[in-house]
């Protein structure tokens, strides 16, 4: 998602330019207003902006940021064309564009569902549900997972069908720290272990499992549509630094709303 870097990149330097204007109005440029003291066109639209660009510039950078749902990795939470907010601030203020932590606020939750920078490509944008915290030692087999030795229970649920591609899939309940939530898993055995894996000291796979000891400031994280998920089982784990923020509302789904569907918009599990 290069171009959400790029309007980042592009909203500062309107912040910049605006704020620059708006300053030197103040100081200088006052002797440029017109007779009736309004700002000729070329103030107006630098200076004049400052107050929205600030606004906006804020609340993006420092509160909430809005986001769109490409893929369909977290059906059946989130499907493709969502909109969702995530708060920014939770787990702490970063300066934007440098992403470094000026006041730390609070970690991620097991079971919270996270946006943060790829990190093989640090200009998209993943999101995915937290699994293993720091310190965990993590086992992925036959399609479970097991966290510091105990099972992550699934129950059956009556399976899901999609309504945008009319595709039925397996469906469990899932229990993740105080979330409850859930996910989309095949009977099918799992391949994971025959396509190309990361490498690290920190894991071992197996032809039937994969076992990870997650390191201090990292995170393990997968999608809730479990066979169509590129996470942390394909790519290794996620660094602190790159947690953008919590997912934590969908605020509209074009599909949902033509289709009155009403049920998913608003607060996320």
């Amino acid at each position: 998602m290069s171009l959400i870097m790029d309007f980042e990149f592009i909203l500062f330097l309107l912040f910049l330019v605006s704020a620059f204007f708006w300053l030197a109005e103040k100081l200088y440029l006052k002797k440029y207003l017109n007779k009736d003291g309004s700002r000729p066109a070329w103030l107006e639209y630098t200076a004049g902006f400052f107050p929205v660009i600030f606004i906006v510039f804020v609340i993006r950078s420092f509160i909430v940021e809005p986001f769109n749902i490409p893929s369909g990795s977290m059906i059946p939470t989130l499907r493709i064309g969502d909109l969702i907010l995530v708060n920014k601030y939770e787990y702490g203020i970063r300066l934007p564009i440098l992403h470094k932590e000026i006041i730390s606020v609070s970690l991620p939750k097991r079971g919270e569902i996270v946006v943060f920078r790829y990190p093989k490509d640090e200009d998209l944008d993943y999101i995915k549900r937290v699994v293993g915290l720091p310190g965990d030692e993590i086992i992925y087999k036959e399609k479970k997972i097991f966290i510091n030795g105990s099972a992550v229970k699934k129950k059956r649920l009556s399976d899901y069908l999609d309504p945008s591609t009319s595709v039925v899939s397996s469906q469990f309940a899932e229990n993740l720290g105080e979330k409850n939530f859930k996910i989309l898993n095949s009977d099918n055995p799992d391949d994971l272990f025959l396509s190309d894996f990361f490498s690290n000291k920190f894991c071992i796979r197996s032809s039937v499992e994969l076992k990870c000891k997650i390191p201090e400031k990292h995170y393990f994280v997968l999608g809730d549509n479990r066979d169509n998920s590129s996470d942390s089982r394909y790519w290794g784990f996620v660094p602190e630094q790159n947690l953008v923020g919590r997912a934590f509302l969908v605020w509209f789904n074009l599909g949902d709303i033509l289709n009155k569907r009403f049920s998913r918009l608003g607060i996320m599990e």
